[in-house]
């Protein structure tokens, strides 16, 4: 296995570790967390060379520089110029389909991913629209600091269906929106991706 192969795995890991360390309420789960961290930081040893302070001083999750979050969503239209939204079973309103980057995978990648998860359709993604700033829109307050990526995607195949956290799958016309979950997407951000129908050679919206 190449020394680049086993980098992606241990930063994979890490992250799953994190995500544990963050949410975990269990203390066997914290303890096995813990776990996963350590071997992440062994295996980044074994490639590195680097002392294994150093590489747990840089792993550290309390020292590690803190980034934005980026959440990927899922523009699809249909022949009728419709998009497809879908009903969030969290709070029962409507949004892209689409959901947190996860590490290991590109934005192409998550969007495929997300899209067969929640609405049961096979897609190829063919255009960023636009990367916003969720800060410079008026989305209700939240923790994390996010940066949002619309992709326009083709239908390839598939069936409409939903994921267990998805309540419905249906397309809207744009005088049709229905009440929209806020913290996901905006009506400003629906009506600037239907920008894009109505002038095909729109360049990238960027915060």
């Amino acid at each position: 296995m190449s020394a680049a192969k086993i980098s992606e795995y241990a930063k994979r890991l890490k992250a799953i570790a994190h995500l544990g360390l963050t949410y975990a309420k269990d203390d066997y789960d914290l303890e096995r967390y813990h776990e996963l961290q350590q071997i992440s930081q062994e295996m980044m040893q074994l490639i590195t060379d680097e002392p294994l302070d150093k590489i747990e001083n840089y792993f550290s999750t309390n020292k590690e520089y803190i980034t934005p979050k980026t959440d990927i969503r899922v523009v699809i239209f249909n022949a009728e110029n419709k998009i497809l939204l879908v009903r969030e079973k969290a709070d029962g309103k409507w949004s892209l389909p689409g959901g947190w980057a996860d590490i290991g995978l590109s934005p192409k990648e998550i969007a495929v991913k997300e899209a067969l998860e929640e609405t049961g359709f096979q897609v190829k993604p063919v255009k960023l629209l636009a990367v916003l700033d969720k800060r410079c829109h008026a989305h209700p307050p939240q923790a994390d600091y996010v940066y949002k990526i619309f992709l326009r995607c083709e239908i390839l195949s598939g069936e409409k269906t939903k994921a267990f956290d998805i309540l419905d799958v249906a397309f809207f016309d744009r005088n049709n929106i229905p009440e929209l979950s806020e913290h996901r997407v905006l009506k400003s951000q629906i009506e600037l991706l239907f920008s894009f129908l109505d002038d095909p050679q729109k360049e990238v919206v960027i915060n």
